[in-house]
């Protein structure tokens, strides 16, 4: 007489926990909503509403190792002239760090504590690691978006760890910069950094960011030399008063100045005049 085999039942895993169907384009609106739903929520949590976003090369290094770098090159560790430029170059990193710092600092005087205006960078070396090493130093809370790349990882050891974000989608990564951003220094850098300012001034220029957004290039010279935009409003393609939509400078007690009081008579007063 056989004897009857017990029933054998298939357990089904749930949706959201087949990593093969997340890991799938069909799944690609649940990432893309996930990159907007869990920033948002460790946000709330910290109660971040306003920010100062910083940016700028990855690729400029702090003046320590500027030096180091120098002294290697002329031991025949490298090249001489590239490592001289690095050194002139690392003035930048010094006044975002400075820049950082400041605003921190100003930034927890406030009487509310809501009302923080938090250093926010990509998250990555050079400019970035110098603003979120100028608000670590301050004691204040800071924030990295960073974005991955084929490229070796990096250490931004800076970024305050519960704020540390990693995102896939640069079009994500650059709305957490947009949203939450009441102030956005661009210091020199590349592809990266163009593409982030410019997409900030066509939103400006449209109208499709109407808050007040104070906009400071720092590295007046740079700018002049990289983008002629003197050039675009002579030709047409851009009004001139959309010049108006920046400010130009390589003073650190200037670019404190225009962006703080630029918070103070619209961020602040927006939100109920706290001062």
């Amino acid at each position: 007489m056989n004897e009857k085999r017990p029933e054998r039942r298939h357990h089904a895993a749930k949706a959201y926990l087949k990593e093969s169907f997340l890991n799938s384009s069909s799944a690609r609106e649940l990432r893309i909503l996930a990159e907007y739903l869990e920033p948002k929520s460790r946000f709330d949590h910290y109660r971040i509403d306003d920010t100062i976003v910083f940016m700028g090369s990855a690729r400029i290094l702090s003046r320590e190792r500027a030096e180091a770098e120098v002294l290697a090159a002329e031991r025949g560790e490298g090249d001489p002239e590239h490592a001289r430029r690095q050194l002139a170059m690392s003035r930048y990193y010094e006044d975002a760090r400075e820049l950082a710092r400041r605003f921190t600092e100003w930034s927890k005087q406030l009487p509310d504590e809501a009302q923080r205006f938090v250093v926010c960078t990509g998250g990555g070396p050079g400019i970035m690691e110098a603003a979120n090493r100028g608000a670590s130093e301050a004691k204040g809370l800071n924030i990295g978006l960073t974005i991955s790349l084929p490229v070796p990882e990096f250490d931004n050891r800076y970024v305050t760890r519960e704020l540390s974000f990693h995102f896939h989608y640069f079009f994500m990564r650059k709305f957490w910069f947009a949203y939450l951003a009441k102030a956005l220094l661009v210091f020199p850098g590349g592809f990266g950094t163009l593409d982030e300012l410019f997409e900030i001034m066509t939103l400006r220029q449209t109208h499709k960011m109407r808050k007040h957004l104070a906009v400071v290039l720092f590295g007046a010279q740079y700018w002049d030399e990289v983008i002629n935009f003197e050039a675009l409003a002579h030709h047409g393609t851009i009004d001139r008063g959309d010049l108006q939509l920046f400010h130009r400078t390589d003073s650190v007690d200037e670019a404190f100045k225009i962006i703080t009081e630029h918070l103070t008579e619209f961020a602040l007063a927006e939100r109920g005049a706290i001062l």
